[in-house]
């Protein structure tokens, strides 16, 4: 029986993929190394480390940890200063409702994303004290699809694994939930994986999933 849904946080709740793309093409271009669109979806559900050696594959050059992580801050600065645009108004369609529904009908929620800047994003959209608990990038050190981040999240809603369900919009964060051994429900371009337990288009969908799993 589920108790618990976690929501991975960008692409599911809010989306700050332009904000990505910008910064590290700003980078990228710093650094004179080729980057578009498609290297840029590479990304989606990746640690800024893992996305940086990613990036790196287009390099002429090597670069030491010091210069990687001189990058990744570089990348992550102008990234927050992008992210003081967003407000409640990109919050998701639907997403409101399914929250409201959830607790309304006594599910715990959470959080689960591989961001650090989780809670900047949640101020930014109004939705800091809307979750019963939150994991994020900065209780991890391994990225999904290792299920740390997950985990974290059940632990901290004090419920098992098996008592929760994953809301995913990445390859990445679906067989992380896999990997923890939760129910993963993929939205967007994570229905392309086989590893999904459910897919929807509409997140409004995950209240018929959940309420048929009680």
């Amino acid at each position: 029986m589920l108790k618990g849904i976690i929501f991975d946080l960008d692409g599911v709740i809010v989306t700050t993929d332009q904000y990505h793309y910008q910064a590290w093409k700003k980078m990228a271009d710093k650094e004179n190394i080729y980057f578009d669109e498609e290297i840029n979806h590479r990304l989606r559900g990746v640690s800024r480390m893992a996305s940086l050696e990613i990036i790196l594959e287009k390099a002429n050059k090597s670069y030491t940890d010091e210069e990687k992580k001189a990058l990744t801050d570089y990348k992550n600065d102008y990234y927050k200063k992008l992210l003081q645009d967003l407000s409640p108004q990109d919050i998701l369609p639907n997403v409101l409702k399914v929250l409201d529904t959830l607790k309304k009908n006594n599910y715990k929620i959470a959080i689960g994303s591989s961001s650090k800047n989780t809670k900047l994003i949640l101020k930014q959209i109004g939705l800091s004290h809307s979750f019963d608990a939150i994991a994020d990038g900065t209780d991890i050190k391994r990225s999904k699809p290792h299920p740390d981040v997950f985990l974290i999240a059940a632990e901290r809603l004090n419920l098992k694994p098996f008592e929760c369900a994953v809301i995913e919009d990445a390859d990445a964060g679906i067989e992380a939930a896999k990997n923890a051994k939760m129910y993963a429900i993929g939205i967007g371009a994570a229905t392309n994986s086989e590893l999904c337990d459910a897919k929807i288009t509409d997140i409004k969908e995950v209240i018929d999933i959940i309420m048929k799993k009680a």
